[in-house]
């Protein structure tokens, strides 16, 4: 078949285009493969045109019933080498998804194998990757060679070796160890996972990904669990942790590029019961824009808090739990305001992300340089904006109140439930009321909530009892549609895609100064914040749920109602 005339008679490619596709294409790649890799045409695109043309017809994976069971006797070899996959059996007759219109040789293979006909239908290559590591598990193919390799080099000893430093980091960087621990990497970055967690488990090991906040166990062939030791060496070795070291917890670092992106790796690895655990936090710097517009904010709010990040001196404070987003908004009010003419530093534990323009110290604790002692430094620099990634104690609560009383405008993170508990910490650290009313100008509180996938999103008409008593239910009135997630390919079965921030703004007026002066608990302060007409985190939510941008089950697992009870039942 000329593919170059074949396309450009279906209209699918003009002639530039298969110029383009032509100049670019590797020694041995179909035209059509250059085409879909430059973007020209889609790969269903092309199977769907070649296999009417050739009598082959297309299935979608994702949207077909897969027969799984023909998994027990078809040969693991055919799906990784060959990229093929079982769809379904009928009469006798084998039904296998390929991408390959071209090569259909491997079939002849299987079909002698198996005693069967085997008969082709076509599949994208994403697709059939996809259902691999599904069913399969992620790094299957390694795991095999692993195995394969196990019988004559023994790796499976490797967790009976106590203290061989040495040994350890042979068996450790085996190619095939290497490349599952790789495959492991680049799967989790290429779906965007946040986080990576390997949890050793008595007879297994569990693999986790965390995707916009919430936690997914991955597919792994069982044989993973006997490589587990393998695989935790290999990531000590990549991230310079001593690796005969399995009594205490151990912190460290890897920096990787992959396809073109950087990523940073932070590493914990942490002593359990049944073995070492390990959790990794992915930082792609590629895909981190800091820009207070792509928050979530309210355009009034954004206002506000552009008002408040460009005053002359006073402290700002953001709170929430962990990975909440408050380094990103707090990156995002430095990327607002930097300029040639003011000069900004930080302090931070980690340095999670280089920021042109600012100068940026990693805190060592070990060795003395704490964010109370790297602050005294800082301001032996002339700095006019202070970033401090945590107050964590007394002494760097006092530090940054003295920064901001000698005319610096002071950024940091506390953590708190919400913006008006902010104040009694400090108070609680042991900073004087009276510092903490007249330094501190603002607390801003945040939550991340995942945003429905506008492709599979449902509309739905509730009634009122099947919403929360602090939903806005007037606000209904003449729409009365909200959105549920539901789950499609493009957002892998989940409902949601992305994340974006709800926001609660408490600024620090006169009636709030005095407040914190009198020492006063949080929720009259959040009560008065309110009448004032500060929206809340719940309030936030709602609004975004309103917006259509995100589902009720979200704001409701993210965010405390006013008809919870504050008090414990005795």
């Amino acid at each position: 078949m000329d593919l170059a005339k074949f396309f450009l008679d279906a209209g699918l490619l003009d002639q530039h285009q298969v110029d383009l596709a032509r100049q670019s294409k590797k020694e041995e790649q179909r035209l059509d493969e250059a085409a879909v890799e430059l973007g020209l045409i889609t790969e269903e695109q092309a199977l769907r045109a070649i296999g009417d043309a050739l009598g082959l017809p297309f299935v979608d994976l994702a949207e077909s019933e897969v027969d799984l069971s023909l998994l027990a006797g078809f040969p693991p070899s055919a799906i990784h080498r060959e990229g093929v996959f079982p769809f379904h059996q009928k009469n006798g007759t084998l039904v296998v998804a390929t991408s390959d219109p071209f090569n259909l040789y491997p079939l002849d293979e299987l079909s002698a194998t198996l005693g069967k006909t085997v008969v082709p239908v076509l599949a994208t290559r994403t697709g059939i990757a996809k259902l691999t590591k599904t069913h399969l598990g992620v790094g299957s193919e390694t795991v095999d060679s692993l195995v394969a390799q196990s019988d004559d080099e023994d790796i499976q000893v490797l967790d009976e070796i106590e203290s061989d430093g040495s040994e350890l980091s042979q068996m450790a960087q085996e190619p095939s160890v290497i490349r599952l621990v790789n495959e492991i990497l680049i799967e989790a970055i290429e779906v965007g996972a946040s986080d990576i967690h390997i949890e050793s488990e008595r007879y297994d090991l569990r693999i986790r990904y965390r995707l916009d906040g919430v936690l997914q166990t991955q597919p792994v062939p069982p044989e993973i669990h006997r490589f587990r030791a393998a695989i935790i060496s290999r990531l000590k070795i990549m991230s310079r942790l001593n690796i005969a070291e399995r009594r205490l917890p151990q912190d460290g670092r890897i920096e990787l590029k992959t396809g073109g992106r950087e990523v940073d790796v932070r590493v914990s690895v942490i002593p359990m019961i049944h073995g070492e655990g390990i959790v990794l936090r992915l930082l792609d710097k590629s895909r981190m824009t800091f820009s207070l517009s792509n928050l979530g904010m309210d355009d009034d709010l954004c206002q506000t808090f552009r008002q408040l990040i460009s005053l002359p001196h006073g402290i700002i404070l953001a709170t929430g739990p962990t990975g909440s987003g408050k380094t990103t908004t707090l990156y995002s009010a430095l990327q607002e305001i930097r300029s040639d003419e003011t000069k900004i530093i930080t302090t931070e534990d980690p340095v999670e992300y280089k920021l042109p323009g600012i100068s940026q110290i990693q805190v060592h604790s070990k060795i003395g340089l704490t964010f109370a002692s790297s602050l005294r430094s800082i301001l032996r620099h002339d700095p006019d904006i202070v970033l401090i990634g945590e107050i964590r104690d007394l002494e760097t609560a006092e530090n940054a109140i003295q920064a901001s009383l000698t005319g610096h405008l002071v950024f940091s993170t506390l953590h708190t439930n919400d913006a008006a508990g902010a104040y009694t910490r400090l108070i609680d650290m042991g900073v004087e009321p009276f510092l903490v009313s007249s330094t501190v100008e603002a607390v801003i509180a945040q939550r991340l909530v995942r945003t429905l996938c506008p492709r599979c999103r449902e509309a739905y008409r509730p009634a009122r009892e099947e919403l929360p008593a602090d939903f806005p239910y007037d606000r209904l009135e003449g729409k009365a549609v909200l959105y549920r997630a539901v789950g499609c390919r493009e957002c892998r079965h989940v409902g949601y895609k992305g994340r974006l921030g709800l926001f609660e703004l408490l600024v620090t007026t006169d009636a709030i100064r005095q407040s914190s002066h009198d020492r006063v608990s949080s929720w009259i302060i959040k009560n008065q914040a309110v009448e004032q007409g500060m929206r809340t985190l719940r309030q936030s939510g709602w609004e975004k749920v309103l917006a259509e941008k995100t589902t009720v089950d979200e704001v409701v697992r993210v965010t405390k109602g006013n008809d919870v009870s504050n008090h414990a039942t005795v």
